[in-house]
């Protein structure tokens, strides 16, 4: 498996947020979520529209660790969503795929992680990224909270569910940027 990294540069993120808002709602929200709450894609995944509805926060239970989780709707967000579910029932995936299931016939479904993978390995090609993948938003959303304030690393390693400092630091690829900034300066 390869170790995918966070997005370091805001002005990046600023860009990728403006391509995919051109491109598709849906995937420049999916973007934003994850950027701005940590969450897995598996979780993104299943949000539906009534999770999100005229609400400040989102609750649900992680399907990874079954760990409840809440967490505030980002305000930059707020207008651009309403406007997305406006016209959805309460009951639809916030974020469905726009295919038929192949085998189920299915309509409406939560879109595939490799749906999200690959839009998320367009958008970082476009603007020359690699080492992108699935987890890339979860690490973008703590490496920009770690950096905003190093001293809070122990409400991180609470919110990853990481039993150590080093692994959240790690997770996040702060480790290899102090290790490339100890060796330039040698």
């Amino acid at each position: 498996m390869n170790f995918v990294q966070p997005i370091r540069d805001p002005d990046v993120i600023e860009g990728i947020k403006q391509y995919l808002r051109l491109r598709s709602m849906r995937d420049y929200l999916f973007f934003c979520f994850g950027i701005y709450s940590g969450l897995r894609v598996s979780d993104l995944r299943m949000l539906r529209v009534g999770m999100v509805r005229n609400k400040k926060h989102i609750k649900l239970i992680e399907q990874k660790n079954k760990k409840p989780k809440k967490f505030i709707i980002h305000p930059k967000i707020q207008g651009d969503l309403e406007k997305f579910i406006s016209g959805k029932r309460d009951d639809e995936f916030l974020f469905a795929s726009r295919q038929i299931k192949t085998k189920s016939k299915l309509r409406g479904q939560p879109i595939d992680r490799s749906t999200a993978y690959k839009m998320l390995n367009k958008a970082a090609r476009e603007f020359g990224l690699d080492e992108i993948g699935c987890h890339t938003l979860r690490k973008t959303w703590g490496y920009h909270i770690y950096m905003q304030n190093p001293h809070n690393l122990a409400l991180l390693m609470e919110m990853f569910g990481h039993s150590n400092l080093h692994i959240t630091l790690r997770y996040i690829g702060v480790t290899q940027d102090m290790a490339d900034a100890a060796t330039i300066r040698l």
